[in-house]
């Protein structure tokens, strides 16, 4: 008997939420219920189930789950880390628009997320602030009118893979309008937490749209990407679009140079080039993850001594008030 799969929204909606109920399924310690859920209220739980199918049941080191658990010590602060690490709040000159660099500008499209990855540089984001409605939308269209060194548009979030198609559409209709675009880039987890997002509904606004597409998918660990996965990056092929990903270096992770060398084979055998390896932006809650720079300089080499130059992703940091990202050197 064939099952009907389920769309992405239906997976979003039975995604876990309750860290009781997360602990549980995995078969781990219940010790571990109330720091999780005294995490869980700084910066909520959210997994969606396919994603812990791919967890080792019993686990507590798994890099998967290691992502996604909110543990006790998330509560804790710690000198040098702030809830707006990257400097966001002075890039900001509309609601809903960030603008840091020369020649693009970044949307918040919403503040809803896939998976709440526990790391997340914006898990304190003012998104209530930041909400344009079509109203401020207007004002967003006019500035990037009105600013004709930009030629690439970010949609970034939250996830802006949350947002329907529909809405999607249009808003890439609307900016079509802006004749020094060229490109637009989309910044998203979804194909790799709930891969049922590459959907005919999205695939139709793609291939309609007079722009350049670069989707820039975010997997921290070769474990992420399963067929499903490949199978959703194949239905992308044809449609010219340039499928990117960048991961983040995290203490117990991805932080030794057979893990990383793996994932870049994974993402280039599911047609994903790996584009930038991050240093954690430090902020408040994600210390846990830290790694010293001279280990990411120590990883990187590794990973450029094994591996053919396009497969290794620059291994980047972010600065506050910095022109552009950073290339982490000795």
């Amino acid at each position: 008997m064939h099952t009907q799969q389920l769309t992405w929204q239906q997976v979003i909606q039975q995604a876990i939420t309750d860290p009781g109920e997360f602990i549980q399924c995995l078969g781990l310690d219940a010790s571990l219920i109330d720091a999780a859920q005294q995490a869980a209220t700084l910066f909520p739980l959210r997994v969606p189930r396919g994603f812990v199918a791919r967890m080792r049941h019993g686990d507590v080191n798994d890099p998967l789950l290691r992502q996604v658990l909110p543990l006790g010590i998330e509560t804790e602060f710690t000198p040098g880390f702030s809830n707006d690490p990257l400097g966001e709040s002075d890039v900001n000159p509309l609601p809903g628009l960030l603008h840091k660099y020369h020649g693009r500008a970044l949307m918040t499209m919403t503040s809803a997320c896939g998976v709440n990855c526990r790391y997340c540089f914006r898990r304190a984001f003012p998104y209530d602030q930041n909400n344009p409605g079509s109203e401020g939308f207007e004002n967003i269209l006019r500035y990037i009118d009105d600013d004709k060194t930009l030629s690439e548009i970010i949609f970034s979030g939250g996830d802006p893979l949350m947002v329907s198609d529909t809405l999607l559409a249009t808003r890439v209709k609307q900016l079509e309008k802006i004749p020094h675009l060229k490109r637009v880039r989309i910044h998203t987890r979804m194909p790799i937490i709930v891969p049922e997002r590459i959907c005919s509904e999205l695939l139709t606004w793609i291939q309609a749209s007079r722009f350049q597409i670069i989707l820039v998918v975010h997997a921290n660990h070769p474990n992420e990407v399963n067929d499903e996965v490949k199978h959703a990056m194949q239905k992308l092929r044809g449609l010219n679009v340039t499928v990117l990903n960048q991961s983040v270096l995290l203490k117990g992770v991805n932080d030794n140079a057979e893990t990383l060398i793996a994932l870049s084979e994974k993402l280039f055998d599911a047609h994903i080039l790996p584009y930038y390896l991050h240093a954690l932006d430090r902020v408040q809650g994600a210390a846990h993850f830290d790694l010293p720079r001279a280990t990411a300089i120590s990883l990187h080499k590794s990973m450029q001594e094994k591996l053919p130059g396009f497969l290794v992703p620059k291994l980047v940091e972010e600065k506050a008030g910095a022109k552009s990202k950073w290339m982490v050197q000795c």
